[in-house]
């Protein structure tokens, strides 16, 4: 070991507490990688998360500005040397990447790389992730590796810690999902069976109000009141199930990184291109943050399943105590009157009906070939 093991053992220490402290798989990547790069003092690091087609699943590097990101382009296939960390399950260290016989080059745009250092992030006999360094910052003789031996046996200490934290972000997520739908689940049938019995009943007293009404108009009446009372038992049990289904997500991690999840769901699963931005939007009252979730939820669908967009982007600002939702795509646009005029278009009269519920406004611009922007404005507590 080198003079330097107090100093190592600390940085691992720190970096393991930091993967400790997250439970999303996305957040729990970015920690490994910056870990890694900051114990090992490189330029760059990376890490891909394998899928099943030859590609990755997700990808995220460290080093690398968000403009040279974009500049490089789709996320790299597994060849090269990124084939062998996962077929292999070795690690490598090379003193210069670019003369390894598996070197199959890189985009343009790409940096430039010399000496490299990887190992596999296995959870038992399965290699569930890579890792990658790159560029050493310190003096490299001719033809030599800046990498050690020390360096290496840090990042496999780091390596199977990785392993253990992303299978850990990996069970909390799915089991968060079996959560939320076994609630719903649940709630759905609770629902199904009080409303059921509500309106089976409803329906029995119509009908003897309707048999009663030539005959005994007194008895009729006193019918139709006893519909009107089992009709505002019906809908107070709807609202009470409505408020019991608030994502669990917005009591968990609130509006911002609910959205924020959201659409990179979305844009992982679409060939348009869904961003998000959240600029200084603070908490807001529990039935607006909801409101402006479902807003969101509503305008998405439609740019994604009906506009044929490109691109989709949603921002979130704060404007005084309260906040403006904006939904845009540079879809195939529509004219709002012509379907006001045509009383089509539930998804709008929802999506209104959400904003004045809460004492909030939404406006619709759009025009045929020109896209559709949806702006919701809520007031705050």
């Amino acid at each position: 070991m080198s003079q330097r093991p107090r100093s190592g053992l600390a940085a691992v220490s720190s970096a393991l507490l930091a993967m400790s402290r997250h439970l999303e798989v996305r957040d729990v990547l970015k920690t490994i990688v910056a870990s890694a790069r900051e114990l090992l003092d490189a330029q760059y690091a990376a890490l891909g998360v394998p899928d099943d087609h030859g590609g990755f699943a997700q990808f995220v590097v460290d080093g690398v500005s968000d403009a040279q990101w974009k500049a490089i382009g789709p996320l790299p296939r597994q060849h090269g040397i990124l084939a062998a960390m996962l077929r292999e399950a070795k690690v490598e260290r090379l003193a210069d990447v670019r003369k390894d016989p598996r070197f199959e080059g890189w985009p343009s745009a790409h940096p430039d790389m010399s000496d490299f250092l990887g190992l596999p992030i296995r959870d038992g006999d399965e290699v569930i992730g890579a890792l990658f360094l790159a560029n050493k910052n310190c003096p490299k003789p001719e033809g030599s590796c800046g990498f050690t031996a020390e360096d290496e046996e840090l990042l496999s200490i780091l390596a199977q810690h990785a392993a253990i934290a992303l299978t850990n972000a990996r069970l909390y997520e799915r089991s968060r999902e079996l959560t939320i739908a076994e609630e719903r689940s649940r709630l759905a049938h609770e629902l199904h069976d009080a409303v059921s019995q509500k309106l089976f009943s409803l329906r029995l007293t119509a009908q003897a109000a309707a048999a009663l009404v030539d005959r005994d108009p007194a008895r009729a009446k006193g019918e139709l009141h006893q519909v009107a009372a089992l009709a505002a038992e019906a809908a107070d049990e709807l609202r009470a199930a409505v408020v019991e289904l608030r994502p669990a997500a917005l009591d968990e991690d609130g509006l911002v990184a609910t959205l924020r999840t959201h659409i990179q769901v979305l844009d992982r699963a679409h060939t348009a291109r869904v961003s998000f931005a959240g600029r200084g939007a603070k908490a807001l009252p529990a039935a607006q943050e909801e409101a402006v979730l479902r807003v969101a939820q509503e305008a998405l669908h439609n740019a994604l399943r009906h506009s044929g967009a490109e691109h989709v982007d949603v921002t979130l600002d704060r404007r005084g105590s309260g906040a403006v939702l904006r939904v845009t795509d540079d879809g195939n646009g529509f004219d709002p009157k012509a379907i006001r005029r045509a009383g089509r278009h539930l998804g709008l009269v929802s999506m209104r009906d959400r904003a004045s519920g809460v004492g909030g406004t939404l406006t619709v611009e759009s025009a045929p070939g020109k896209g559709t922007t949806i702006e919701m404005e809520v007031p705050g507590g």
